[in-house]
């Protein structure tokens, strides 16, 4: 079982925003210029990136995603932060 990941990720206000940018990267937008025009974390100003985190640091609902769902495929999550659009890059 996976002890770390590593993603990206765009957090976002609305569903329908997310979606939206689902849609642009499955049409080979670039998640980086995404999550600098689009999220509101601060991560956003690093192309999205949450570097490598363990198992449990992630409010529930994300971790689930970043530890079992399809590596590289956009996955859209809400949390009591908002709508996430989650791209896992890799589990160790």
């Amino acid at each position: 079982m996976a002890k770390t990941a590593a993603a990206l990720h765009i957090l976002v206000k609305h569903k329908q925003l997310g979606e939206d940018i689902i849609d642009k990267l499955n049409k080979g937008a670039k998640f980086d210029v995404l999550a600098k025009k689009h999220s509101s974390c601060p991560s956003g100003k690093k192309g999205g990136s949450l570097g490598e985190f363990k198992k449990g640091q992630m409010v529930p609902q994300f971790d689930k995603v970043c530890f079992s769902g399809e590596l590289i495929t956009p996955h859209l999550v809400k949390t009591k932060f908002g709508w996430h659009v989650i791209k896992v890059l890799y589990r160790t």
